[in-house]
């Protein structure tokens, strides 16, 4: 992506700060693949490591992950242990599973993925994150603001998501901090795809890792769903459209 764009990034974040000590990103990988969790990753950037030289450097190849190759994604993956190590940024990966996306649905499952995501981040680093909908006090003030960080999500406003944010679309294309939490969302839950392709062979979870790819596709005819695949979105796979699937693939 080269550094020019990557100081683009965090030119972009600058106006989202707000004052605090730490901007964190939030984004989530795996939202519509037809198996496996979805995952989110939270990355908080410390203030003053926008201006730092170095810290831009490191991040050159940084850029929505969806963007980006593989292999590409796994060395930023290891940029940012690195970052973290040295203080300049801490992140974290939240999961919601299979069960929760079929009882609360995918959206209400990647709010909890995030929200378990920035907890994490929140309770190790004593963020003070506000509340998202902090009632005021009895004589109508606002109550005390102590917060040490802003919260950008990628996308639209979450309405259940518990902390206060500010959302921006394609955020992952926009915001450094958004961007690199594409990174941790994408390589976290991939590693987990990786694993999972192992206990369930026959579906090829380590190339599509999940997603509905014509590979995937054929293999659900062959052998049906199994543990992981997420009902409801399978329904959407009937009928015609599963039809039409199965003539492209099969020639029949």
């Amino acid at each position: 992506m080269g550094q020019s764009a990557v100081k683009r990034l965090a030119d972009f974040d600058a106006d989202y700060v707000g004052g605090r000590a730490f901007l964190v990103g939030i984004d989530e990988a795996g939202r519509g693949c037809l198996a496996g969790p979805v995952c989110a990753g939270a990355v908080a950037i410390k203030e003053s490591s926008y201006s730092n030289e170095k810290f831009l450097a490191a991040l050159k190849l940084l850029n929505d992950s969806k963007k980006l190759s593989e292999r590409t994604r796994e060395e930023l993956y290891g940029v940012l242990e690195s970052l973290k190590n040295s203080g300049h940024l801490d992140f974290e990966a939240g999961f919601a599973s299979v069960e929760e996306i079929e009882v609360h649905n995918i959206l209400s499952a990647t709010q909890t993925a995030m929200a378990r995501a920035a907890e994490k981040l929140n309770e190790r680093m004593g963020l003070k994150l506000r509340k998202a909908g902090q009632a005021a006090t009895l004589f109508g003030e606002v109550s005390a603001d102590f917060s040490r960080a802003e919260i950008i999500i990628d996308g639209k406003p979450m309405k259940k998501f518990p902390y206060a944010h500010m959302a921006v679309v394609k955020g992952d294309a926009s915001s450094l901090a958004v961007a690199a939490a594409s990174i941790v969302a994408k390589v976290s839950r991939d590693r987990l795809m990786d694993g999972l392709a192992k206990e369930y062979p026959r579906y090829g979870f380590e190339a599509h890792k999940g997603y509905g790819t014509a590979q995937h596709l054929q293999a659900l005819m062959l052998y049906g769903p199994c543990e992981i695949h997420r009902p409801s979105f399978l329904k959407k796979l009937r009928g015609d459209t599963l039809e039409n699937k199965q003539t492209e693939l099969w020639g029949a």
